[in-house]
């Protein structure tokens, strides 16, 4: 894989924070899109040519995604993208269904109606738009994406707890890495998601607990299902880069 081609927003002013900021948030979009793929050399030095920084405004945005996981260090072999694993697969699916679903559980407790509408608009602002592009479906519609990681954080924003939705977000990251690698080589029958979130919503209007985490860890075990069938796809790739 190539160099990436493209320039950090900013003016000359900037200080070294918001310009490692800025560098932090695009390496990390461009992780979880998968344009940066599984196992990728990362050098400090060729990033701060492209993106006309220093060397530790590189290595600050680097430490980062470290501390977020997508990316590992090594004393000898420098910064790489985290790689992937049916094993780490499945630990991130659990961990997820776990986290996401007592989150889940408890804004159904907790939630108002101020929060329910909020979970309706969300559903309806995903529906809105298509999955995939009409003419590559082997490529997220990129609005898709965005709407629908605020369509799953709506559902928990009532839990009542910060730690839990910092826990659920890093969850939500690495499982979207793995659905993005997916959807790229997937493989089988056609995925309806469509369906999968609207049972999901169906019992959250119910304020059904049991069957709102029910309806959520079929979703996320059908993109573990998916992940699967694509590994072997998945894994050529990886070992090319």
């Amino acid at each position: 894989m190539g160099p990436l081609q493209f320039q950090l927003s900013g003016s000359p002013g900037d200080g070294p924070r918001s310009l490692t900021s800025a560098l932090h948030e695009r390496l990390r979009a461009d992780i979880l899109a998968t344009r940066l793929l599984p196992g990728q050399k990362l050098h400090i030095a060729g990033l701060a040519k492209q993106f006309s920084v220093s060397l530790a405004a590189v290595r600050e945005a680097l430490s980062r995604l470290v501390a977020d996981g997508l990316v590992q260090a090594s004393d000898q072999r420098g910064f790489r993208v985290s790689p992937v694993s049916l094993a780490d697969l499945a630990d991130v699916t659990q961990t997820r269904i776990d986290i996401e679903g007592l989150a889940l559980r408890r804004s159904i407790e907790r939630g108002d109606d101020a929060w329910l509408a909020s979970v309706k608009s969300a559903w309806a602002d995903l529906k809105a738009v298509p999955y995939r592009y009409p003419d590559d479906p082997t490529v997220h519609y990129e609005e898709w994406v965005v709407r629908h990681r605020i369509f799953h954080r709506a559902l928990v924003n009532a839990c009542g707890s910060s730690w839990l939705l910092g826990f659920r977000d890093v969850l939500h990251e690495q499982s979207e890495r793995y659905r993005r690698l997916a959807i790229r080589r997937e493989v089988g029958k056609p995925r309806d998601v469509e369906a999968e979130h609207k049972a999901i919503v169906a019992a959250v209007v119910k304020r059904d607990a049991d069957a709102a985490v029910r309806a959520l860890s079929r979703h996320f075990g059908v993109t573990k299902e998916f992940v699967e069938l694509a590994a072997p796809r998945i894994a050529e790739v990886s070992s090319s880069t």
